[in-house]
Formats: structure tokens, sequence, C-alpha cells
């Protein structure tokens, strides 16, 4: 069987994030890629100018059309930014019933533009139970807690098993906002937790690594690789696109990582 992964995720115009940015890393990493897009965005590597929210029953309807056909070994779900249409997600994860759902609450976009409804919050909770993988950055995880942003593994893993408490069977803290010579991120699950490092990599070609880490978890998980692994080869493969990216140049403001660099 071919390996399909289906992002549920708004779209980025400039190409960096988002859709496009999922469909890339399933592609660069062997996986046949779907979509259901929420949103439509302006955006380039300066910024969001402008978002346009998809009606939430058509959302439902690109779910109905995509699920009822392909086989979809994993779904990583992205920018859900209404209430309305995350209802309408969450309908359809119920429905289908999708196996491993790795869930990226994104709130803003990395050029500083809120990407999710302040009403909406309650609504994203309420969506974590559907999820195998919550995948927050260490801000994400502080708004989804009402607590602070941790300052060290300590407090990332303690708001790890908070986190749990909301339903998802794992979560990952990821730690790139942080500091240190290792970016690390730490695998918190019911009992266990697991620590991923990788050098720091000092640039601010970075548009698009949240999305690009969850799409290729949700990439392994599609080849049929238990969390573990699918959760190392992504953090390999991030930051080699980020290592790379510096090959590239997209734009003026935070230019993308490097999805293909070991084809280019």
């Amino acid at each position: 069987m071919t390996p399909i992964a289906v992002t549920i995720a708004g779209s980025d115009s400039g190409g960096g994030a988002g859709i496009q940015a999922d469909l890339k890393t399933f592609a660069a990493l062997g996986v046949y890629g779907a979509s259901v897009i929420t949103a439509l965005t302006a955006q380039n590597t300066k910024g969001v100018a402008a978002i346009h929210d998809v009606p939430a029953d058509f959302v439902g309807a690109q779910m109905d059309a995509v699920f009822s056909d392909l086989d979809a070994g994993a779904v990583k779900i992205g920018m859900l930014n209404n209430a309305g249409v995350i209802a309408v997600v969450a309908a359809g994860l119920d429905r289908y019933r999708p196996q491993n759902v790795v869930l990226d609450p994104i709130m803003v976009a990395s050029t500083g533009a809120d990407l999710l409804h302040a009403d909406a919050m309650d609504a994203l909770r309420s969506l974590m139970s559907r999820a195998l993988v919550l995948t927050p950055n260490l801000f994400e995880a502080g708004v989804l807690l009402d607590v602070p942003i941790a300052r060290d593994e300590g407090e990332m893993r303690a708001q790890g098993e908070r986190l749990l408490s909301l339903g998802p069977a794992a979560v990952l803290i990821k730690g790139g906002h942080g500091s240190g010579p290792d970016s690390v991120d730490i695998l918190v699950e019911a009992g266990n937790y697991t620590r991923f490092a990788a050098p720091r990599i000092e640039t601010r070609k970075t548009h698009g690594t949240g999305c690009t880490l969850a799409s290729a978890i949700a990439a392994g998980l599609a080849k049929g690789q238990n969390l573990y692994e699918a959760v190392g080869e992504a953090k390999v493969y991030v930051s080699a696109a980020i290592a790379a990216a510096g090959q590239l140049k997209i734009g003026s403001g935070r230019d993308p990582l490097h999805h293909f660099s070991k084809w280019w």
C-alpha cells in the first residue's frame, strides 16, 4: 500500500508554512499527501496581510471527499482559526476515525500574526482528546495551560504531563524557541518521557518549522513507524532542512526551510 497522510490546515500563499509546507514534507519523506484547507492567507516571508476563512461546511465537505476514498495512515492538523471550523473537524474525525492524528496547536505565525481567534481556545482544547500526539511550542504550551513559558527542561516535562490531562495520548513540547546550545524537544507519554536534541542553529530562516515538524511526524506514522521513531526521524529531517535553508533566497523576511535539500 502507498503510505498516505492528510493535512488539515491553512494555506500559505508564500509557500513556506501551512498546507504547502506539509505537502512538501510528505513528498520529501516518501508519503502521498492529501489536504483539507481550513483558511486562506495572503502571506509572504514578511508577514500575513489577510486571512480568509473557509466556510465550515466546505471544510466538512473536503473531509468527506478525502476520508471516504483515501486510506490515510496519519493526519496532521494545523491552523484551525475559529470555533466553527474546529467543531466541523472534530465531527469529521469522529465520523471517520482516522488513525495517528498529529495536532499542532497553531496560534501565531512565525512572523507574529494571530492565526487563532481568541474565542476558539476552548474549542481547540476539546479537540485534543482525538490526538495521538499534541505538538505545542513553548509559547503554545503556556497559553493552553494559562501558565508562564517553561524556562527549562524540567518545566517543559511538567507542562507536557499537565497537557496529557486534556486528552492526547502523548505531548511533544518543542524547545526551538528556547535557549542554549541544543534545541531540545521532550516527548511526554503516560509514565515516560524521551528527550530529542539537536544543535541549535542560529538563523532567521525558520518560517514553517512547526508545520514541517508536525507533518514529518505524520509522514513517519503513515509509513508504519511508532511514535518514537517518527519523532526521531522528523527531528533529523527538520534540523537538516534548517541547516540547508541558507542555500535558498526566497524573500526579504523570514525565509522558509529547505524541504528538498537532499535532492536539489
